[in-house]
């Protein structure tokens, strides 16, 4: 095989690998925000991650389906947000925590295990101090 010939097939293997991801990249993109809506409905099924790994998927693989997402009115502004690196609202943060613990708790008494409450209580209490961890936006932000 000539240079040229192994350079033309190392650019190819590249195309197809780039192809490939991009392909991957967005149908993990719409797995991850049908998981994200589900949640909504669904107490078990966290929402937020789901749709911020649905971003993050589509802001590298379709500029498209990425605009779709920022531009929905009820996902938008919370992504957007998210992705300037300002935080969530503390409105924001504190109806997650509520709706979090809400539905923990009404699992627990539904499964009825040890297990379960230990299991969810650990969730619950991991997933409580990341967002009291996070950056929050400031007073003059929130308005």
């Amino acid at each position: 095989m000539s240079p040229a010939n192994s350079q033309l097939h190392s650019q190819d293997k590249y195309t197809e690998i780039h192809f490939s991801k991009r392909w991957l990249l967005i149908v993990t993109g719409w797995i991850s925000l049908t998981l994200g809506i589900l949640g909504i409905f669904l107490p078990l099924l966290p929402t937020t991650p789901f749709v911020l790994l649905s971003s993050w998927c589509f802001a590298r693989s379709s500029k498209r389906f990425h605009q779709l997402l920022v531009s929905n009115r009820f996902l938008g502004p919370i992504i957007t947000e998210w992705e300037a690196g300002r935080g969530i609202s503390l409105k924001v943060r504190n109806r997650a925590l509520i709706t979090l613990w809400i539905t923990l708790v009404i699992s627990m008494f539904i499964v009825g295990k040890w297990w379960s409450v230990l299991l969810l209580s650990s969730i619950g209490t991991g997933t409580t101090i990341y967002l009291c961890r996070l950056a929050r936006k400031a007073k003059s932000e929130q308005l």
